[in-house]
């Protein structure tokens, strides 16, 4: 059966002092449903001093708590050997709080070779397992042997290492709905995101967040007021139509914003979803394909970002003509029984660029890069009649791409831009991260070109475009391309004209804040 309540976010606080504790229990009493107090993260004296305070804090505090002292085996701060963990379950005096057990200790406490009983409530017991490593291999023994305890409650927390790793998490809600358990299921990590936004949904008793990004307790965790503003969690259920972004890395992207902004604005029951993929074969077969998927769940479409626009191709019914020019695939959307390739990075690129130059016919564009986003400019610039020529570190990859589109191409290394109308950055470098301090091209470099065109969106203001400015250039950034690709895949997925306006507030707001 389905679960009666609705979505649930339980905060995780973890505070090396009972002050600090008492100050992040009460800020987050505002924003979520449960809190889960780490007990483990107190320090030693604070905890033998403060049991006492924390009892008579929690009794004061209206709402329902998870008390957990983890030991660093399973996720927590500090070593706890079993007469540590025995010893505290033991004196524990808690009241109106679920108590989180690991399963070894539940085992030991339900075992009829011990003569010791559990000092709280099995109806107020999760009997929980976490592994850091990846999914177990005997996951459903590991089951098995939860539901043979008298807990209530069962969580298992696995960390994912490709988004095909929560597969085996949403099979396991589907089992505990299926017999009426009530489950708690992650998988932690990056990876593991669309089990927290989707977990309640398919009969997840509840999910973890943070009370802030930086305030997280494990690894994949989103904060409570992103799960709501964002992703508007508690109004996903199973009918929730579902669109997402697979790439690697996929935490810069600012596309969740756009896209939950425009979903919101257009009234529609239906949700956006990070997937960080690295096997995007068996992503796609496995989780996205309707004949060949595991999972019943309605997947309506894909944006799909670096390094996985080339190798979905091959796991695709049909491609659109400009896509199959471009060599690259951007968005996949799921008809029928079938997953159909596009490419709207084309029309992202160009429509800004016209905006700014207009008429292109003639004009001398350089293209800076060899891969997907390259490609792209490339067929925008041909079908508007520019003059191009790519520039790129790697003269291979630049010659067959060059080949394809009848241009020249050319050693980025001494290039030198004067006269060209349009300089594009078509690489990584400037973008968030490792990538921040770089350039693709110098002042010296960029010097006598009339505009440079940086489609790296994040951050707004890359070391490319100071350098163009510098050397007396006009400069156009990578967010109105961002914007337009979005909203044709928007269009392509819903069959409606996106919220063009909502879009670019969500990213500008997202990327302000970063």
């Amino acid at each position: 059966m389905d679960s009666p309540q609705k979505p649930r976010i339980c905060i995780s606080v973890c505070e090396p002092t009972v002050a600090a504790l008492q100050r992040a229990i009460t800020a987050a009493a505002h924003v979520c449903d449960l809190i889960e107090v780490r007990l483990d993260c107190l320090d030693p004296a604070e905890l033998k001093a403060g049991t006492g305070l924390i009892t008579k804090f929690l009794q004061s505090v209206s709402g329902e708590f998870i008390l957990t002292f983890r030991p660093s085996r399973e996720g927590g701060q500090r070593e706890l050997d079993d007469e540590k963990r025995q010893s505290f379950w033991s004196d524990a005096i808690f009241s109106n709080s679920l108590f989180d057990v690991e399963l070894d200790l539940a085992e030991k406490f339900n075992s009829s070779e011990t003569s010791t009983a559990l000092p709280i409530d099995w109806r107020r017991t999760i009997c929980s397992h976490h592994d850091f490593r990846g999914v177990p291999s005997k996951l459903d023994q590991i089951y098995d042997h939860m539901a043979a305890t008298p807990a209530r409650i069962l969580k298992i927390a696995l960390m994912a290492n490709d988004a095909i790793d929560c597969l085996p998490v949403f099979k396991l809600l589907e089992r505990a709905r299926e017999e009426g358990r009530e489950m708690i299921a992650i998988a932690m990590g990056t990876a593991g995101i669309a089990t927290r936004i989707l977990g309640p949904s398919r009969g997840g008793y509840l999910t973890y967040a943070s009370l802030e990004t930086e305030s997280a307790t494990a690894p994949g965790q989103i904060a409570a007021q992103e799960l709501r503003e964002v992703y508007r969690f508690e109004t996903i259920d199973r009918q929730t139509t579902i669109f997402g972004l697979m790439g690697f890395p996929i935490l810069h992207s600012v596309s969740p914003d756009m896209h939950n902004a425009a979903l919101a604005a257009a009234g529609t029951n239906a949700v956006y979803i990070p997937f960080e993929v690295q096997d995007a074969s068996a992503f796609l077969k496995r989780m996205i394909h309707p004949r060949t998927r595991e999972l019943v769940w309605p997947m309506r479409g894909l944006s799909v970002t670096a390094p996985h626009k080339f190798a979905v191709m091959d796991g695709l019914d049909w491609i659109d003509s400009a896509a199959r020019q471009i060599g690259a695939v951007n968005t996949i959307v799921v008809q029928h029984d079938a997953l159909h390739g596009y490419n709207t990075d084309a029309a992202g690129f160009i429509y800004p660029l016209l905006a700014v130059c207009g008429d292109l016919r003639g004009a001398r564009c350089a293209v800076i890069g060899a891969g997907g986003s390259a490609s792209a400019a490339l067929y925008s610039l041909r079908e508007a009649g520019a003059a191009a020529a790519i520039f790129s570190r790697n003269v291979r990859e630049a010659e067959k791409l060059g080949q394809r589109f009848g241009v020249a191409s050319l050693a980025l290394e001494d290039a030198c831009f004067e006269g060209f109308d349009v300089v594009v950055n078509a690489t990584p470098a400037g973008t968030l991260g490792r990538f921040v301090n770089e350039t693709p091209a110098t002042a010296f470099q960029l010097r006598g070109a009339r505009l440079a065109y940086d489609l790296v969106y994040n951050p707004t203001e890359t070391r490319f475009l100071r350098e163009a400015r510098e050397a007396g250039g006009e400069t156009l950034g990578g967010l109105a391309m961002l914007v337009t690709q979005a909203k044709e895949q928007f269009k392509l997925w819903t069959g409606e004209a996106s919220q063009e306006k909502v879009m670019y507030e969500a990213a500008a707001r997202r990327l302000s804040v970063r």
